[in-house]
């Protein structure tokens, strides 16, 4: 029975992540790790080795709030080029020793896609945060494609279609507006026979500008919430 590790879309908000994996991942030993969006990111670094130190260095370093930067343009209001930069870092940096995979959502159709480790470029690391209506659109090849997360925020249909039956999932989408998202979204769910132990913020982690704004005192917050949360869940 596969295990699989799960992390959600969120943005900024997915540092919180990595507080709750620092104090996981001493007792959750996963067969495979799933992402969504900024979650993918940390499912990357961490089937690629980081450390929890390291993954923690990413969310702080300041340069982080780069990648957010505002340009507004025909599809949205966030330049492209940053991510597609940070991206490329990102897949230089790591590349995974354990199955991974990562969700992203092809245009227009609206179909959401599993990407695979042997499968993954920079640019499928770009196209899993490509925020609708913020980033433009990631093209791979002839199709057009833009984040993860628009229709399943907590990829928990990808880590059971990778054989999975046992998840641990974080998510920090818990607002009733994202929820209100994935009801009208219809996205894709994993079936009733997945265990699934599921682990989110015990406190708000603000607003939606906080997710796409960095600020260290936010990053740092969340992180340290992240382990709290994390030490109070029994595996």
């Amino acid at each position: 029975m596969q295990d699989a590790l799960v992390l959600s879309a969120g943005g900024l908000w997915a540092a919180w992540e990595v507080g709750a994996w620092t104090i996981l991942r001493e007792r959750f030993l996963p067969d495979l790790v799933v992402g969504a969006s900024a979650g993918a990111w940390n499912a990357w670094a961490i089937a690629g080795g980081a450390t929890p130190e390291q993954l923690a260095e990413q969310w702080l370093d300041p340069r982080t709030a780069q990648i957010l930067r505002f340009n507004l343009h025909a599809s949205g209001f966030l330049s492209g080029a940053p991510l597609l930069e940070a991206a490329r870092e990102m897949f230089d940096r790591y590349r995974p020793r354990m199955p991974f995979a990562l969700t992203i959502v092809e245009l227009p159709s609206l179909r959401s896609i599993l990407v695979r480790e042997h499968e993954v470029t920079w640019r499928h690391l770009a196209a899993t945060c490509a925020i609708p209506f913020g980033f433009p659109p990631v093209k791979i090849g002839n199709r057009f494609y833009v984040d993860g997360g628009l229709r399943a925020g907590l990829p928990l249909w990808a880590a059971e279609s990778l054989g999975a039956r046992r998840a641990l999932a974080m998510n920090v989408l818990t607002t009733p507006a994202f929820k209100m998202l994935y009801r009208v979204m219809h996205g894709n769910r994993a079936s009733s026979a997945m265990q699934v132990t599921r682990l989110e913020p015990s406190q708000p982690l603000g607003s939606v500008r906080d997710a796409l704004v960095w600020n260290r005192s936010n990053v740092e917050r969340w992180i340290e919430l992240g382990r709290r949360d994390a030490s109070s869940i029994t595996m």
